[in-house]
């Protein structure tokens, strides 16, 4: 079983090389029983997994339902997602190319089009998603306790050199994937409008969604069939990004030096949960209670909740403002240390103990297994990987003169061609780097703003 949470490791649990670090009480019986219950499913005990499973499969049996309340929601969850988790961490080969976001993502979705997960199962989940929209919680804790953890100077530094792989890297991926898709049969505009700008559109809210209802405005079609025409793009655009960002970490391990660990800029210290190493009046190690930890959600949830009102406002995206004042608030100093660091425990705690149950939910919700295989024909799939490949290999070059770690870099662009949110959260998972949430959006959302107006002003141009 895996390791627990970091926190675990200093209280007693297991130590790196995976031997038990528990106190001995003394008592031989008892400490089986500690060395048993430090053991992990995820973050999960595994005592505490196996009785959330009989709970479960008991209410199931004896009611036929389960409640889309928050608590059996969590042990549904929480059972679900961690246990598949556990299965891609184990399989060879498969686990170092992202395999259990991989598999907790998409394994759900090809239950639900088997029946394989019964209604009862599945209608609680989809209630709760509706109900809670849960990933608008997630994404604020995410990038709030990214950024305000972060230190200044990198801070800046990576928000304004990402732009250029961004840039660079977009052009030629939309040049090479177009070149592919039209030599092999696609045609130009299909490939181009279809294939290669929905997979750096954004995601699906504030991507391809927004992007087919410009194309039914200009092209007088349907919506719907337009969206059905771009989703398998933007699907498998996702799932190969997750991938590569997989082996890129691979890649990392056995090279160290090309990679920063989380770390975008070569210079600097943008360790989570550190004070700022520019600011002289900070002392190091704060202490961090629960106010402080409290007082970060608490500016977190402030910070999305006066973004959505500038979207109102001025009709950018709601997570760009929230990004927007979050970077503004740390770069002005609005925030004290203490709370800075309590923003890091809120990205910490989000990262480690949220990502996968949220993935199991959207491969339940948002993930439809039909349109996963429709998008598995050999043109689409060929130029999509080439429009992928092109996209992060060009940041990866670009990066190594810009004084930024490559493979970072790479993964960060990389989320250009993911599926708005829900992808950044897989693809920084599957490369292990939570903490480049921050740039991911800019990738994301910004990106993917440009990318959409662009293409539809030429498709108006040339229609």
């Amino acid at each position: 079983m895996r390791d627990g949470l970091s926190a675990t490791t200093a209280q007693g649990g297991h130590g790196a090389n995976g031997t038990s670090t528990t106190p001995s009480s003394g008592h031989a019986l008892r400490d089986a029983w500690w060395r048993f219950m430090d053991m992990r499913v995820g973050i999960v005990p595994l005592p505490v997994h196996l009785v959330l499973i009989a709970a479960i499969v008991t209410t199931v049996l004896t009611t036929g339902k389960l409640s889309a309340e928050l608590s059996p929601i969590i042990a549904l969850l929480a059972v679900c997602s961690f246990t598949c988790m556990e299965i891609g961490q184990r399989i060879p080969i498969f686990r170092s190319i992202g395999g259990p976001v991989i598999l907790v993502t998409f394994l759900p979705s090809w239950l639900v089009f088997t029946h394989a997960l019964p209604p009862s199962v599945v209608t609680p989940i989809v209630a709760f998603w509706k109900q809670s929209n849960f990933l608008y919680l997630f994404i604020p804790g995410i990038i709030v306790g990214s950024i305000l953890s972060m230190d200044r100077k990198v801070l800046i530094g990576g928000f304004l050199r990402i732009f250029v792989p961004l840039a660079i890297g977009s052009v030629l991926a939309g040049i090479v994937g177009t070149a592919v898709g039209t030599l092999l049969g696609m045609g130009l505009f299909h490939t181009v409008f279809f294939v290669v700008v929905p997979v750096m559109s954004g995601g699906l809210g504030e991507g391809v969604i927004p992007l087919t209802l410009g194309y039914a405005e200009v092209l007088h079609e349907s919506a719907g069939d337009l969206l059905a025409q771009a989703l398998p793009a933007v699907m498998l655009g996702n799932v190969c990004a997750i991938v590569f960002s997989g082996v890129l970490n691979a890649i990392g391990k056995r090279y160290p030096s090309l990679t920063g660990n989380g770390q975008l800029m070569r210079s600097g210290n943008d360790d989570l949960g550190t004070q700022d190493s520019h600011d002289e009046t900070a002392k190091p190690a704060l202490p961090v209670d629960a106010t402080d930890i409290a007082a970060a959600g608490m500016i977190a949830v402030c910070l999305y909740f006066v973004g959505m009102l500038a979207q109102n406002t001025l009709g950018l995206p709601g997570p760009v403002m929230m990004l927007v004042f979050a970077v503004a608030a740390k770069i002005g100093f609005i925030f004290s240390p203490k709370i800075e660091a309590g923003a890091g425990v809120v990205y910490k705690f989000f990262a480690t103990a949220v990502t996968y149950p949220l993935l199991f939910a959207i491969g339940v919700v948002i993930t439809p297994w039909q349109k996963v295989v429709a998008s598995f024909n050999v043109p689409t799939l060929v130029t999509i990987v080439a429009t992928v490949l092109t996209l992060m290999v060009t940041a990866f070059v670009v990066a190594r003169r810009m004084n930024m770690h490559p493979i970072d870099a790479a993964i960060v662009v990389g989320t250009h061609s993911g599926m708005g949110g829900t992808g950044d959260v897989a693809i920084l998972t599957a490369a292990n780097r939570m903490r480049l949430m921050p740039f991911a959006q800019i990738a994301t959302r910004i990106g993917g703003a440009i990318t959409i107006t662009l293409s539809l002003i030429v498709l108006a141009k040339i229609v």
